[in-house]
């Protein structure tokens, strides 16, 4: 379960997406991420205050379910699971991408094939999922752990022919080179980087101890991202001029480039591959579990809640990878169109997941007072006067990207998704599921389920 976490807030984004926040903030590019890694901490800290007093499948639309009502619950749900499937397409799309330097075939093939063996993956059981997500955070953080090394090397002068100091961090139009306006511009794409740490949550139902792995997972997030996002981008801007353009590409790329590190562009090729099968991985994951869960509540049809001997939803699986079927075929016949407006209508939609995470916890944390006073034994800090100031902070990027002509795009496309979703509550009632009196809250209570997480 830590190491989910650790996979889900380690993303392709960090390796190759911070070039554009860097050449956006220049190296203050350091504080955005501090800023946006702290407000999501804050949404996940809500989060797990609810999975630790009440561990339930697909825990973002049942906690909505319970706190604000059947159409909030309808909507967060769908939305998210339409979130990842269309990233299940973009990041098997990026991954065949990436194989096509070293592989002489079809990209579309090599998209075929990633798709194929991770959707295989993950019908085996949930112990395989883990299995493959374990091992891809594991070299995801050994490769940022060997560049944190490296880097604190240069920086203290140690590495050979390093000048050492930070120089190069202010000695390029300073720290803020484009303004404090600047700082808070790329908070509004930073934010979205972090996207992925609530998975631990999801995948908590399935795990032996939900409560106490969550608790031990959201609970060290603060470090990871202090260590893998802000020092990362600390010492990229301190090896290298901030605007310069090999950075504004490959900020991780070109700061081992610098250091003289051999094969430094085939290794960090490797690592963002597999930073883009973990997240692959995930996304079918968390799609499956999340439609299995719309399907026990009754927002979907009855035939996608059956579960095999192992407790996988095969049927919800194999749903989600017919619909990122569509997002790929669209990458290579209309990427300029069709694709964009995919990518840019789940922009937001994490956004609209957090807002929906915060109003939860405080009507939630209202109820658990009231019923189970001794449940609560995982808090949100500060409540309720933190969990208003995340609401206020998430909706003042909305408005951000609203003013933001590079960001509105990705708003409006979003809008557009979250309309469609909501539109389609009245069809709940004629094709939805009618679950029982008594629905069962995990996936499965079988033993093998269990032994596997």
């Amino acid at each position: 379960m830590t190491m989910l976490a650790v996979g889900g807030a380690v993303g392709a984004g960090l390796f190759v997406g911070s070039g554009a926040v860097i050449g956006t903030a220049g190296p203050a590019a350091v504080i955005s991420y501090a800023v946006a890694g702290v407000l999501v901490l804050c949404v996940l800290r809500a989060l797990g205050e609810m999975v630790v007093a009440r561990p339930v499948a697909g825990s973002l639309a049942e906690y909505a379910r319970m706190a604000l009502g059947p159409f909030a619950g309808f909507t967060i749900g769908w939305l998210y699971w339409y979130l990842y499937v269309i990233l299940v397409g973009a990041e098997a799309t990026a991954g065949a991408a990436i194989l096509a330097g070293w592989i002489d075939l079809p990209e579309w093939f090599l998209a075929a094939v990633l798709l194929v063996v991770m959707t295989a993956v993950n019908l085996v059981s949930v112990r395989s999922f883990g299995e493959f997500e374990f091992w891809f955070a594991s070299i995801k953080v050994a490769a940022i752990l060997v560049f944190l090394v490296l880097g604190v090397l240069w920086v203290a002068g140690l590495w050979p022919h390093s000048p050492g100091g930070l120089d190069v961090l202010t000695g390029h139009g300073g720290f803020a080179p484009n303004g404090v306006k600047a700082i808070f511009t790329a908070i509004v794409a930073v934010m979205f980087a972090f996207g992925g740490t609530e998975i631990v949550t999801v995948a908590a139902a399935e795990s032996a101890e939900p409560g106490r792995a969550v608790a031990k997972a959201t609970g060290n997030v603060l470090y990871r991202v202090a260590l893998f996002y802000v020092l990362s981008i600390l010492l990229v801007v301190s090896i290298l001029p901030w605007n310069d353009a090999k950075v504004l590409t490959s900020p991780f790329v070109s700061a081992l480039d610098r250091l003289d590190v051999p094969a430094a562009g085939t290794v960090m090729q490797a690592v963002i591959l597999t930073a883009v099968l973990s997240v692959l991985n995930s996304a079918i994951y968390v799609s499956s579990r999340m439609l299995y869960v719309l399907t026990r509540d009754g927002d979907a049809p009855a035939g996608l809640v059956r579960l095999n001997r192992r407790g996988v939803p095969v049927r919800a699986i194999l749903l989600g990878t017919v619909a990122a079927w569509a997002a790929v075929i669209a990458s290579y016949t209309s990427p300029d169109q069709v694709f964009k407006f995919l990518m840019n209508s789940i922009g937001v939609i994490l956004a609209f997941v957090y807002l929906a995470i915060m109003c939860s916890q405080l009507r939630l944390r209202a109820r658990l007072r009231r019923e189970d006073p001794g449940g609560l034994t995982y808090r949100m800090w500060l409540h309720p006067y933190l969990s208003w100031l995340v609401i206020a902070a998430l909706l003042a990027v909305l408005v951000s990207m609203a003013l933001l002509h590079a960001q509105r795009s990705q708003l409006i496309a979003s809008l557009v998704s979250l309309a469609v979703v909501a539109a389609c509550y009245p069809l709940r009632a004629r094709f939805g599921r009618k679950p029982p009196v008594a629905a069962p809250r995990t996936l499965t209570k079988a033993p093998p389920c269990s032994a596997d997480s």
